[in-house]
């Protein structure tokens, strides 16, 4: 299945280890959507903006139990799963 570039990446993701990442070694990490290849990525990377992509490494996050602390009780729920994308930028780019 053919995805188009918005459709394929979620959203960036903005974290501790995501700056540092983006400084230091001009990786980038992205949520993508689960069915989502390498290649599909890597092409929706390239076209949106506009960026030489070296590599895509990709990420299936399991969903974790968590205690909802919240509700009497404490029941249990399940997080999402998602897939997580970390794109490898040619040197001197950036997004």
């Amino acid at each position: 299945m053919i995805h188009s570039s918005v459709t394929v990446l979620k959203k960036i993701r903005v974290t501790e280890k995501a700056t540092t990442l983006a400084s230091t070694c001009n990786q980038y990490i992205f949520n993508v959507v689960p069915s989502a290849t390498a290649s599909q990525i890597k092409l929706a990377v390239q076209v949106a903006f506009n960026v030489d992509v070296v590599r895509v490494n990709t990420l299936n996050i399991k969903p974790k139990l968590k205690r909802n602390r919240y509700q009497r009780g404490g029941s249990l729920i399940l997080t999402d799963r998602f897939k997580k994308a970390i794109v490898t930028l040619k040197n001197g780019q950036k997004k």
